[in-house]
């Protein structure tokens, strides 16, 4: 067994330890500057490639020199008996039984079936106490199977008949992540373990709706004062202890990579290094498995490591401590759901290698820095998440050594930017892991497959050099579907410059309109936006002169006009990001008309395709301009498309030259000849479309990406 310490521990308000992974969308600075596979469970082999070891780590529920957790639980002064009822959905190996609650049982004991007639039983699961609760998550069940159950309850006066028979299906699908949990009798015979147990099956609800990788991930639950070893916990608010693996770096790198469906995963991809950090990866068992590694559960309730345990961890919350498994939590309570969150997240993967011995990494030390192009797995200088070089700061690292090295900075409660992962909690704050929390998304480029909507686009931006009057830069976009769209607009200008771009714009401002032309948000610097504090972290704009709009709009065209104050020029960038991808509203097509010049001048747009495959035209007008009221339009323009990684996969000067009848069929075909157009089905990942005049001429001109059905 490796003393590897790092179990998480999600204390009160002055909790020594978080860990983390967060998803954010990408920004497309790297992408418009730089012109970037289902996994099966594995099942435990014979004979093992990397012993298996132990994360710990415990964090106390105060600093030093702060008040001590309270010695006696304080939850109780909030009503849980009322707790709304958990609800998850049919997995591919599970489901929920729920019943109704008989009045004066002390508990149930429940049967499962494939038959109605209950002739035989589901091994495990024939009259099994299930303690005073009224839902159990049944598991290790077969996809696309009916399942038949009843349950009986038992008390002062006996056991009870059999209730009506129940029915759940489990899931017709091979994918999905599925969490598996065991309740030791610190639970089931604990009188809060209704409330206890429905927490913690709505936190299981939230991964497996997030995340689509074929494995099962076995934790046990415990509601004890001590650890599996029997130490006390002391002021500790929960913890978590998990198997590890001491992952050579070759064998993790490219299994990683191999299992990239995401385009964060292919912007974080794009920034791994060419060589060896270190020469392991210290991986736990649940984050190897997602990426298709020999890495099986096993640990026994004690704690221990071996061939045949049957866990991936355990999650420990401290009775003693005054947590709550009910929303909203009372001002002198810890969310229990947080805490929970928080330990699972330990488990799946997150942490960092600061917190122990030796310099093998943790994979979130991967996606470690400390400014744009510069790695940093160290206590001196800042760190922060990032999974595009360093471009974009996701979330800041906690570098305070009296706290948990791979957590989120945090600062004093009350929380503003309260996340699952902070390095302490705060006592009346909660928070939820998300696909754009900072946790989903490291989640997701450690290896994790977030589940996204299909083929849409995420973000759009254009660089250009912005002049005054008819020279502004002007971006378009329109929202499809049904329902609001939170997105985020940001205009950069003094940023560019630590990219090579020169003649960079020293104040740009930003409007948004709508197809009527209705102004309906100016920003001048983002700081001093009303709702500045609400822009997610990883979006913020890198310097105070620069803008940013974060709003949401109905379905329908817009436009953001990007201007240099007080009519200054030079080369800016204007960006569109859709960071609400839960919803059916999506960008359907954008556009960005400018002055167009010779290189490096030449107007460069950058999109994100999320998800899965999507069919794109890309279009550039230039003469058909001059119809309405554009004086210097660009009479010959010329387009070429490139990936993430810089390469060309497509080229036109003038659109009826290639693909000329599946671009007359698309109805998005230029009106004039002289125009070009491209139209690809492209993977998930970063494209540049380069707008240039043939001969290097000038003039205004106008790119247009749609969507196609």
């Amino acid at each position: 067994m490796f003393p590897f310490r790092n179990i998480s521990v999600f204390l009160g308000r002055h909790c020594r330890r978080r860990s983390l992974f967060s998803l954010i969308t990408v920004g497309l600075i790297s992408v418009i500057l730089a012109a970037a596979a289902a996994v099966a469970q594995s099942a435990a082999p014979v004979n093992l490639a990397w012993p298996p070891g132990v994360g710990h780590h415990q964090t106390p529920a105060s600093s030093a020199g702060e008040e001590e957790a309270p010695t006696t639980p304080q939850a109780h002064e909030v009503d849980e008996s009322e707790l709304a009822e958990p609800v998850m959905t049919p997995t591919r190996s599970s489901f929920l039984a729920k019943w109704k609650k008989v009045s004066g049982a002390r508990g149930y004991r429940i049967d499962v079936s494939t038959s109605s007639s209950f002739d035989s039983y589901v091994a495990g699961y024939r009259d099994l106490d299930a303690g005073d609760i009224t839902s159990r998550i049944i598991g290790g069940l077969m996809p696309g199977i009916r399942y038949y159950y009843r349950v009986r309850s038992y008390g002062a006066a006996g056991t009870g008949s059999n209730s009506e028979t129940m029915l759940a299906e489990t899931a017709n699908t091979s994918s999905g992540l599925v969490i598996n949990p065991t309740f030791d009798s610190s639970i089931t015979s604990n009188p809060r373990s209704n409330a206890i147990q429905a927490t913690i099956i709505s936190t299981i609800q939230l991964y497996q709706s997030l995340f689509t990788d074929p494995i099962t991930v076995s934790i046990l639950f415990r509601f004890s004062t001590t650890s599996p070893h029997g130490d006390p916990l002391g002021s500790v608010i929960s913890e978590s202890r998990f198997v590890v693996y001491f992952i050579d770096w070759n064998s993790y790198i490219s299994s990683l990579k191999a299992d990239a469906t995401t385009q964060n995963d292919s912007s974080a991809n794009a920034s791994l290094p060419s060589t060896p950090l270190s020469t392991n990866i210290i991986t736990s068992s649940a984050n190897g498995r997602a990426i298709g590694l020999n890495t099986p559960p096993s640990m026994f309730a004690n704690a221990t490591v071996g061939p045949g345990g049957p866990y991936d961890g355990i999650v420990t919350l401290n009775s003693r401590a005054p947590l709550q498994f009910a929303r909203p939590v009372a001002s002198s309570n810890y969310d229990a759901r947080t805490g929970s969150e928080h330990e699972i997240d330990e488990l799946l993967g997150l942490g960092s290698h600061l917190d122990r011995p030796g310099s093998d990494l943790r994979p979130q030390d991967v996606f470690s820095w400390s400014s744009a192009g510069v790695r940093n797995t160290s206590l001196s200088g800042p760190r922060y998440l990032s999974i595009d070089r360093g471009t974009h700061n996701i979330v800041n690292f906690n570098q305070d050594s009296s706290l948990d090295l791979g957590d989120w900075l945090s600062e004093s409660c009350p929380q503003s930017h309260f996340y699952v992962q902070n390095a302490f909690g705060c006592e009346g704050q909660s928070a939820d892991i998300s696909a754009s929390s900072p946790e989903g998304v490291n989640l997701d480029v450690v290896g994790y497959n977030l589940i996204l909507p299909s083929g849409l686009l995420q973000s759009i931006s254009t660089r250009l050099q912005v002049g005054t009057g008819g020279h502004v830069l002007i971006g378009g976009f329109v929202i499809g579907g049904s329902g609001g769209k939170q997105v985020v607009l940001r205009a950069l200008g003094p940023t560019l410059a630590q990219f090579g771009v020169s003649n960079v714009m020293q104040n740009p401002t930003l409007e948004l309109r709508n197809s009527s032309g209705t102004l309906l948000a100016y920003n001048d610097d983002w700081q001093q936006a009303s709702n500045a504090q609400s822009i997610p972290a990883n979006l913020r704009p890198p310097n105070s002169l620069e803008s940013a709009i974060l709003t949401t709009l109905n379905p329908g065209a817009y436009t953001a006009i990007l201007r240099g104050f007080n009519n200054g020029t030079g080369n800016a960038l204007v960006e569109v990001y859709d960071i609400a991808t839960g919803t059916s509203a999506h960008l359907s097509s954008i556009s960005t008309r400018g002055f167009v010049q010779a290189d490096p001048d030449v107007m460069i747009a950058g999109l994100v395709v999320q998800s899965n495959n999507k069919k794109v035209m890309v279009r550039v007008l230039g003469p058909t301009l001059a119809n309405f009221g554009i004086a210097d339009p660009l009479a010959d323009p010329t387009l070429e498309v490139r990936n993430g990684n810089g390469t060309l996969i497509g080229f036109n000067d003038n659109w009826r030259s290639t693909q000329e009848a599946e671009i007359a069929a698309s109805g998005y075909a230029p009106p004039n000849d002289a125009e070009p157009a491209i139209l690809r089905t492209v993977a998930p990942g970063n494209y540049t479309a380069i707008v240039r005049g043939v001969n290097s001429t000038t003039g205004v001109a106008l790119v247009e990406i749609y969507t196609l059905n």
